[in-house]
């Protein structure tokens, strides 16, 4: 999924796109790096498709279907910001697996042929075979709908199975249906992984060599070694103080240095990287342009030998004679580190490593794989026997290690929210299929939901919603095989718990990002429970309205933090009130009626709580949508209340991780030009932080409120500058007091920390007040 589609452009029209497909032209002509410029001359192409559809009127922006002519289950080539091309993702040219089909069955190259030869009584054999397999790959979700009509027809659903053929058939010659073969069977485990070994194998297959470090390895190789022969031949003509030219070294002197001159050019055109040689000022230079000189048979300026002999002697007094102990052990010392095995030679041989592993899952085990160098893989390769990886290297095999995702959190390997909502849909598909009793069908099911998840989200307006995945016409068709008795909902609830707590203790005081959000509501909406959860609103595109299921999770917050907790008393929160616009169900008929009342009325609270007045402005529309995430704890009050999430290390600890981050973003927006992003996310972990101190006992949180005044001292003195009037404002509301209108207590020495202002600059950007100034 696109994390990117809930933020979009200000104006839904061609200028966003223009913007677009200038700056990928640029980069297409300017960067440095080949596949940069090719990816890049790429995307100028799919803005190019936008622009043109927009203009032609065959393509919709904001709408679930804006290509015209393709419904909307297609899977759309979509770029940044939500933008559709109008291609479909499994249309184009037939890929070589199709020719091979299609050559194998005797039947014209075309995906239309192909698509009839499927439904022949040999293509259906054939399909059984591999749905029994699972040795298939699905990358896009069309690639499962032959396979569901194939197990349709072998479980006698002949109907359905006409059914679905008669809503995909008007396709059949444009889009691919069929499966791609693989060698080996999907695996089935709940272990995920960042990377398979195949990505992984080959990023480090194509490491390159680091300029900067050959560069210094030439110096240390091969430039310091001939300095040190040009030292030593001019300390030949000098006397007891080091002091050249002091005596006649005797012959074959010049007839040494001419030779040294001949292997000087011999290295310059052989080792290029190096340049500090060159420089005539340096030392080395100095000492090479005398010696030319002097084979030359030209005397010295005065100028030139007082160059010579200060150059000499710096480089005496800086690392000692030649031959002598000190210098030695300079000398031996850098060329060990010349020596040091390359990156990249070590990154083939961990590559060279991974070959020998099955290429399509990830390594259950990566001890092998990051060892030091054996013997016998000196003998082949050359380097040293103990050689150990440097960290770079092993991050990138970690990222191909195959284990729970809790445990690729503890290890470091999933490092945000958005990393872990890249691997979420693994498990979601797994949990997904569960619930189909048939074998095969379960492994179609997960395969079709993991392609679905690498669909990009669409820019939708007006409320629209993505399309999910049981509107797919093949999933439909297998609907009616999907149990879901209490022991399917026993699971999914088990598993949403699961990966709640691990996004929630795993990465304190960040926001869920928007698609992990989307599983976690997907396992929700499995285990039947009142669940809402809400993702993150663009300011940008906001239209001053919100979906009933923001008024539904305000209320599930107000049932939890309701009757005078800290963060109802923070943030000013009237949760009666909130409770009361729940009040009162509907009579019959009405459901839908009440629920848009509701989502208009939440909408209007939000408003008047951010005193928002133009609703086109970001900005504004910023605070609006601040307030919905204040009044709905933007999902942990959800997770807590309905999920049953409980953090493994209590929610004291929790909060004093919240703390943590609000200081490490305070002090990063003290160095950044453009802070408010950073701003923004402080604000996210310090509500993050409030709510969970509002689940504290009074003991625990007065530990916590103690204890920040110590953590908040041992940052930079800025950041604990900046942060003097939210904790400030925070004690004051813990003592029992509360905010002005305005948010500010105390002559404004104590403020609510909030993420958006539309008022001007951010108060916790302001540089801090000094000693003596207010």
């Amino acid at each position: 999924m696109d994390t990117h589609a809930d933020k979009q452009p200000p104006i839904v029209s061609g200028s966003y796109a223009e913007g677009q497909l200038a700056r990928a032209f640029v980069t297409a002509l300017t960067h440095a790096d080949p596949a940069t410029r090719a990816r890049a001359e790429e995307r100028a192409g799919g803005w190019r498709r936008v622009l043109a559809g927009m203009a032609a009127g065959t393509l919709r922006v904001g709408s679930r279907t804006p290509a015209r002519g393709l419904p909307a289950w297609v899977t759309l080539e979509v770029l940044h910001g939500g933008f559709a091309t109008g291609a479909a993702r499994a249309g184009g040219p037939l890929l070589p697996y199709e020719a091979e089909a299609a050559r194998r069955a005797g039947v014209p190259e075309d995906r239309e042929s192909l698509f009839a030869h499927c439904l022949t009584e040999q293509g259906l054999a054939e399909l059984w075979d591999l749905l029994d397999s699972t040795c298939y790959e699905v990358t896009v979700p069309e690639e499962a709908a032959l396979l569901t009509v194939a197990w349709l027809v072998r479980a006698g659903e002949s109907e359905a199975a006409l059914e679905l053929v008669r809503e995909i058939g008007p396709f059949a010659a444009t889009l691919r249906f069929t499966p791609r073969p693989t060698a080996t069977a999907a695996p089935d485990t709940e272990a995920v992984h960042r990377r398979t070994v195949a990505q992984a194998a080959a990023k480090l297959a194509a490491r390159g060599p680091n300029t900067a470090v050959e560069t210094q390895r030439e110096a240390l190789a091969v430039w310091r070694p001939f300095e040190d022969e040009l030292l030593s031949h001019w300390l030949e003509t000098a006397g007891p103080d080091h002091r050249v030219l002091d005596r006649d070294p005797g012959p074959g002197w010049h007839e040494r240095g001419a030779a040294l001159l001949d292997r000087y050019r011999v290295l310059a055109r052989e080792h290029t990287l190096c340049g500090r040689h060159r420089d005539l000022a340096g030392n080395s230079g100095i000492l090479r342009g005398a010696l030319e000189e002097a084979v030359a048979g030209r005397p010295l300026t005065p100028r030139r030998l007082g160059f010579l002999r200060h150059a000499v002697a710096s480089m005496v007094r800086k690392r000692g004679l030649p031959g002598s102990d000190r210098h030695t052990a300079v000398r031996v010392a850098r060329a060990a580190h010349a020596a040091l095995p390359s990156h990249r030679d070590v990154a083939h041989l961990v590559a060279h490593r991974m070959s020998g592993l099955p290429q399509e899952t990830g390594a259950a085990d990566v001890t092998a794989l990051v060892a030091p160098v054996t013997e016998a893989e000196e003998r082949r390769s050359g380097l040293p026997a103990g050689t150990a990886l440097p960290p770079a290297i092993r991050r990138v095999v970690e990222a191909a290690r195959s284990a729970p995702l809790h445990t690729l959190v503890e290890l470091g390997v999933v490092p945000s929210a958005e990393v872990m909502a890249e691997l979420v849909p693994q498990l979601v598909a797994a949990e997904t299929a569960a619930a189909y009793r048939d074998a095969p069908l379960r492994a179609l099911t997960a395969a079709n939901y993991r392609a679905f998840r690498n669909r990009r989200s669409l820019l939708m307006l007006n409320l629209e919603r993505q399309v999910r995945p049981e509107e797919l016409p093949w999933v439909r068709a297998v609907s009616a095989q999907r149990a879901s008795d209490t022991r399917v909902r026993a699971s999914a609830h088990t598993t949403l718990r699961r990966l709640a707590e691990v996004a929630v203790d795993g990465f304190p005081g960040t926001l869920l990002p928007n698609p992990l959000v989307r599983e976690l509501a997907v396992l929700a909406r499995r285990t039947d429970l009142d669940a809402p959860l809400v993702e993150e609103l663009g300011g940008d595109i906001f239209m001053g309205t919100f979906s009933p299921k923001f008024q539904a999770a305000a209320v599930v917050a107000g049932e939890l933090l309701g009757g005078g907790s800290l963060y109802e008393r923070y943030y000013g929160i009237d949760y009666a009130a909130v409770l009361a616009l729940a009040d009162g169900g509907p009579g019959p008929g009405e459901p839908r009626r009440k629920a848009a009342r509701d989502a208009r009325e939440f909408a209007v609270l939000c408003q008047e709580r951010a005193g928002a007045r133009d609703l086109y402005s970001v900005a504004e529309n910023g605070t609006v949508i601040e307030q919905a995430q204040i009044l709905t704890t933007h999902n942990l009050a959800t997770l807590v209340h309905r999920v049953g999430i409980t953090p493994a290390t209590g929610w004291a600890d929790l909060a004093r991780r919240c703390f943590v981050t609000v200081c490490r973003l305070t002090g990063r927006a003290h160095h950044e030009q453009r802070p408010l992003g950073t701003v923004k996310d402080a604000a996210y972990a310090w509500r993050h932080m409030l709510f969970h101190l509002s689940l504290c006992d009074e003991g625990e949180a007065a530990g916590v409120l103690a204890w920040t005044r110590g953590e908040a001292a041992g940052h930079p003195a800025h950041v604990a500058a900046r942060l003097a009037p939210a904790l400030a404002g925070l004690r004051m509301v813990a003592d029992g007091g509360s905010f002005a209108a305005d948010g500010t207590a105390d002559a404004g020495r104590a403020r609510r920390l909030t993420g958006w202002t539309a008022t001007g600059r951010h108060w916790l950007c302001a540089e801090p007040a000094g000693p003596g100034r207010r």
